[in-house]
């Protein structure tokens, strides 16, 4: 008897980026399997319980606004929500949540259950099966083979995971399951480069163990802020993380226990994320230090397992244990298992188009990981634009593609594609230079409407997001057109220590004022509350963005021409055009990574390390520009 599997896209990986993959190709109406090794561990966080952080929040809303389902499943399953960086301008406002882990799974394997065009397969890929240099399938472990026009390779820290703590070595790609091994060799003898990578994770403690009368209790937010746009209210009950510090006496025994570290042993040879160090690294990197802060966050609702956020090591587990029993909070603790380090194979994302799709292999695509990459949001942001694009191809359409004013995504992809990793990857705010254009409140204002258009974004997002947008121009039309006298205003403005008006000032000009809140100032002008009030749902958003967009115009506009100047460079495209080992006038540095990388366009080049202003002058006079 012969069955065969055939499907439009093949999503390799269960993980963040693998379920954004599939749901988006599914929903785009391509016919989708994804292949997970464990149904029962689908969108495991194998880190820490939490979604978002300073720059990942703002992904976390592109990718809602593309019609993604990492925001929604968020708001579902939070039980802690806070906006960070408050006390800062919005350009680096960034939503985060803990959730509760199982409820997370449990919810992202009803949300993929209930997409149509989706089958999900339990089974471990081992080949990736390549014909005329295109990827049509894969072979699985049970000898099933699957056919695809496009495949999603989303394999996380699978690829020939090696876990380490202490001097022990497990192999694995997560703790207590099972690495994969030849599927990574399968893609890597077609030429694509493979290198290894490091990241940790810290000890699990039973809260019943901790003293919490000496940590700090810190709670979250209950105003109206979450991922989603239009997801539900958070619904769990919320609890608070918890905070206490390290000290000497922990420090002591930890420096013991560096000589037994795989990360100065000599045991791991790879590279670990610069801006998620170990408990050792921090005390090796800042010896000086006697505390190190430590957070403690509970994991779910109906569980007594807490994460020990700063506490990352893959010490032997005898150290980690009697280092937090020196900490008074810590000092009864009990583990479910030791912090750990784990190694991997990524593949070098300079081989791979800003669509995610390789240069190597036709119709094979990376996402999340294995594009050297850390965090369920930088995964899921990959995963996104890897399933819209593995269904474009397969209807024969254009790639989507989003540039760097565009949005986070935008920027972490081009940051992959155009200058490669020698660490795990995280996305900052600091890394996008039009963080103002890029604010978490405007991600649908950016990306909705693109996404409705490609078939993605459901007609109820869009339809939202066209309610909020006229509310907000309404809202900001009215502030812009009418003014108010001193009368009306000025016991307000005393009252939060701004200087009174002499005469009639328009209402955008009061609401630019550092400290002018449109609620409050709304108090006082009738008709801006009623205009406030006539938004359907969602009032306080609607108002914080008409807001923001009042008192940053200036900001924005400016940034917003800058941005566009650097859209000529954008739209000068050079792949194909030229053999940059023939133009002597070039550097020799910058014809080497011009031959390798291989960029789009200009503005591409131009972003590449070793490529100076005078090279791509150069290249401007030789396209007759």
């Amino acid at each position: 008897m012969s069955i065969t599997f055939k499907y439009d896209v093949l999503v390799i990986g269960g993980g963040h980026a693998g379920c954004e993959a599939a749901t988006a190709a599914a929903n785009i109406g391509a016919k989708v399997c994804l292949v997970t090794m464990d149904m029962n561990k689908i969108a495991q966080m194998s880190c820490n319980p939490a979604v978002g952080g300073i720059a990942k929040g703002q992904i976390v809303r592109e990718i809602d606004a593309l019609g993604g389902q990492m925001g929604i499943v968020t708001d579902a399953t939070a039980i802690q929500f806070r906006m960070l960086n408050r006390s800062k301008g919005p350009a680096v406002w960034s939503p985060r949540a803990q959730c509760d882990r199982e409820k997370f799974i449990s919810e992202w394997k009803r949300t993929l259950d209930h997409t149509d065009n989706l089958d999900i397969f339990q089974d471990q890929a081992d080949e990736l099966i390549v014909k005329n240099g295109k990827a049509i399938g894969v072979k699985t472990i049970w000898g099933i083979d699957l056919y695809a026009q496009a495949i999603v390779v989303t394999a996380g820290t699978f690829l020939n995971g090696l876990m380490h703590i202490g001097r022990k070595q497990v192999e694995g790609g997560r703790c207590a399951e099972p690495a994969v091994h030849n599927f990574a060799e399968s893609i890597a003898r077609w030429g694509i480069r493979k290198e290894r990578m490091k990241t940790g994770t810290p000890v699990r403690i039973d809260k019943r163990s901790v003293h919490f009368e000496d940590m700090e209790a810190q709670p979250g937010e209950s105003d109206y802020h979450q991922f989603s746009f239009i997801g539900n209210y958070r619904k769990l009950p919320q609890l608070p993380c918890w905070t206490c510090n390290t000290n000497e006496e922990a420090h002591e025994i930890l420096r013991r226990g560096v000589a037994d570290s795989p990360l100065f042993n000599g045991q791991i040879q790879s590279t670990g994320p610069r801006y998620c160090p170990s408990i050792e690294t921090k005390l090796v990197t800042f010896p000086d230090k006697n505390t190190h802060p430590l957070f403690l966050e509970p994991e779910g609702v109906d569980t007594n397992e807490m994460y020990l956020n700063g506490f990352s090591s893959s010490m032997p587990w005898e150290i980690q244990l009697a280092a937090l029993r020196k900490i008074p909070a810590l000092r009864d603790a009990k583990m479910y298992r030791p912090g750990y380090a784990i190694e991997y194979d990524y593949f070098d994302p300079t081989q791979l188009k800003p669509s995610l799709e390789s240069k190597i292999i036709a119709h094979l695509f990376l996402a999340g990981q294995v594009n050297g990459t850390t965090g369920y949001e930088e995964a899921g942001g990959q995963g996104m634009v890897a399933g819209i694009n593995a269904a474009m191809l397969c209807s024969g359409n254009q790639p989507f593609i989003m540039k760097r004013d565009e949005s986070y995504i935008g920027v972490l992809i081009d940051d992959l594609t155009t200058k490669g990793v020698d660490e795990p990857y995280r996305m900052f705010t600091s890394r996008a230079e039009y963080r103002i254009l890029l604010r978490q409140d405007d991600a649908d204002a950016r990306l909705t409407e693109r996404a409705y258009e490609i078939g993605i974004a459901t007609k109820e997002r869009y339809d939202w997001w066209i309610i909020k947008k006229n509310h907000i121009e309404r809202t900001i039309d009215y502030c812009n057109k009418n003014a108010v006298k001193p009368h009306e205003i000025n016991g307000y403005l005393e009252s939060i220590g701004s200087s009174p008006i002499r005469g009639s000032v328009k209402i955008s000009d009061l609401i630019a004022r550092p400290g002018v809140n449109i609620h409050a100032l709304s108090e006082h002008i009738s008709e801006l509350k009623e205009i406030i009030n006539a938004a359907p749902n969602r009032k306080e958003e609607i108002t914080e963005a008409a807001e923001i967009k009042i008192k940053y115009k200036g900001y924005i506009e400016r940034e917003r021409i800058f941005a566009d100047k650097m859209h000529r460079l954008e739209d000068i495209k050079i792949k194909g055009h030229f053999d940059y080992s023939t133009i002597h006038d070039l550097s020799t540095e910058c014809r080497q990574k011009l031959e390798r990388i291989q960029p789009e366009t200009l503005a591409q080049a131009s972003r590449i390390p070793g490529v100076s202003p005078s090279d791509i002058n150069v290249l401007l006079v030789l396209m007759g520009r």
